[in-house]
């Protein structure tokens, strides 16, 4: 199947497996999906990197299930992988954590608890192994029922009890998941939306970049019409039309010919911009814009991007908005680079986060990047709203939302 015909990564509900080496996390997997997707040994770690896998679960759909190293690992190497294990977190919409007889609530598990309560993640117990009909079952289940977490058990191996953890979480899929839209919320049945979409050498070969594709879905679910040009051919196409369009919507590389071509009576913004509001906190990111104004020579920019992918010579992340930032502030700057799942701890050596559309990220990840850069007092923004306040048509772009940039 192809990319065009998925869920986004980005858009299915993280279900992560916590618990343990050897207790039968990989397991539980296996018996959840019906397949064999994580290798399964009687040695403990066999796990020792989160493993990802995307597939259709009913009743919950398109989920991404994550298999995590044993929150027990020891010595140097395991400390490293039991916080690869935890940072998960930071992008779990639901928490399962599986456990068996004679193992209790310890250390591990208790900060597993701490964390997923202060994230408000909604967490499963799972008590696996129950073919092997253990002494000390009805203990270890009224401790974490004391805790204040449901216990579910399961025998992965006989199958019993997995339908009825299934359903468990479809109860408790976040409210949240399927809420939020890109831009349908802004639209009437029957709007016209134009979207200008560059064909370049860095546009991937057959199909269109996943924000455009995503966008287009959303305008068509809320009964309007999608029509799509590039930058060239798009004063070309508004004259043809019998009437304005509700929303001209750009790549923010092109940001300054299509903001020169739309009449100012078209309200204008980018797809970098929608999916600010649409993963992340625009006012937030809005503010951070404004930073790009005081930067000093030698302060060092972060610049983050969600997914890894082949770089053309002229890269938006590690070319372009460099040259663009260098040229506005006038500045020797310094840029770091990161990209994927990657994400400093400490933050603080930076005065400017610049952070991607996070197509790739779900709501939830990219709400934690986005407080762990204010709680480290770094302003944050992501491409489309810090290159529209560098070509100074930022309000303009706002304006779709109700909001400007004093906010």
């Amino acid at each position: 199947m192809s990319s065009l015909n998925q869920t986004p990564q980005g858009e299915r509900v993280q279900i992560a497996i916590f618990g343990r080496r050897n207790v039968g996390k990989s397991s539980l997997i296996n018996a959840l999906t019906g397949q064999e997707v994580s290798i399964v040994s009687a040695v403990k770690g066999t796990t020792t990197d989160p493993v990802h896998k995307a597939m259709e679960l009913l009743p919950l759909g398109p989920i991404a299930i994550i298999d995590t190293p044993g929150l027990d690992d020891e010595g140097a190497l395991g400390a490293l992988r039991v916080r690869r294990a935890l940072d998960v977190l930071n992008k779990t919409d639901i928490a399962l954590l599986v456990t068996e007889a004679g193992i209790g609530i310890g250390a591990c598990e208790q900060e597993l608890l701490a964390l997923v309560r202060a994230r408000h993640i909604p967490l499963l117990v799972v008590f696996n192994k129950t073919d092997l009909a253990p002494p000390g079952e009805a203990d270890l289940k009224r401790a974490f029922e004391l805790a204040g977490f449901p216990i579910y058990s399961v025998s992965s191996l006989t199958q019993e009890g997995v339908e009825e953890l299934m359903l468990a979480l479809a109860k408790v899929v976040p409210e949240e998941a399927g809420k939020f839209q890109i831009v349908g919320d802004l639209l009437s049945p029957g709007d016209i939306v134009v979207l200008v979409t560059p064909i370049d050498k860095a546009a991937p070969k057959g199909r269109l970049i996943l924000p455009q594709q995503q966008t287009i879905r959303d305008i068509l679910e809320a009964d309007a019409i999608a029509l799509v040009t590039k930058e060239f051919e798009l004063r070309e196409t508004l004259a043809r039309l019998n009437r304005k369009p509700r929303l001209v919507i750009t790549d923010s590389q092109v940001f300054a010919k299509v903001a020169a071509d739309t009449p100012r009576d078209v309200p204008l913004t980018s797809f970098s911009i929608l999916f600010a509001r649409y993963k992340g906190d625009l006012a937030t990111l809005v503010r951070g814009a404004k930073a790009v104004e005081t930067l000093k020579d030698g302060d060092r920019i972060l610049v983050a991007e969600g997914c890894t992918h082949h770089r053309q010579s002229d890269d938006i992340g590690t070319v372009k908005l460099p040259r663009w930032v260098r040229q506005h502030s006038a500045k020797s700057l310094i840029f770091d680079h990161i990209s994927g799942m990657k994400y400093p701890q400490d933050l603080s050596r930076y005065a400017l986060l610049i952070h991607c559309g996070a197509c790739m990220l779900n709501r939830r990840e990219m709400h934690y990047r986005i407080q762990q850069a204010v709680a480290a007092g770094v302003p944050i923004v992501n491409y489309g709203v810090l290159i529209a306040r560098m070509q100074g048509i930022l309000a303009r772009c706002l304006e779709p939302f109700h909001l400007t940039e004093m906010e």
